[in-house]
């Protein structure tokens, strides 16, 4: 067992929890799809615990920060400023416009051939737009832009 996973299963609680308090506030008939997604991962994360249990009894407690050996700043910073970018545009101009963009500065800035680019950033948009917008009916942010 790391150390460092035990921080990991934590955030990942943590992360059920905040979304499931959010899909709290949706309507009844969109809670579905959300909530079955929350309990898959809480599900998993819990199977993980058991897993990082026995391998403490087997192995014992180790720090895993040597996985981090290979951590590229350069990589790192820039997509989380693009992240957080990505969140204040959803507010602006809405979801899909935003994850456009999204998509492609992050996939241009990590050397992603640009037919791949194109390919990855329609067909996810095609299923977010089937899955969420088509199927279960989900108001998706539309921005203060389009409001």
């Amino acid at each position: 067992m790391k150390k460092t996973d035990i921080f990991v299963v934590g955030l990942m609680y943590a992360i059920c929890l905040f979304f499931a308090v959010m899909t709290i506030k949706l309507p009844p008939n969109a809670q579905v799809y959300p909530f079955a997604i929350i309990v898959l991962l809480f599900l998993l994360n819990s199977l993980y615990v058991v897993q990082m249990f026995i391998a403490a009894k087997k192995v014992g407690v180790v720090k895993g920060l040597e996985e981090f050996k290979g951590f590229l700043p350069k990589q790192f910073f820039p997509i989380f400023a693009m992240t957080v970018a990505y969140i204040v545009l959803m507010s602006i101009i809405g979801f899909y416009i935003s994850s456009v963009i999204y998509m492609v500065a992050v996939l241009l800035f990590l050397k992603v051939k640009k037919w791949q680019i194109a390919l990855t950033t329609v067909v996810i948009m095609l299923l977010v737009y089937g899955a969420f917008t088509a199927f279960l009916g989900v108001r998706l942010p539309s921005g203060i832009f389009f409001s």
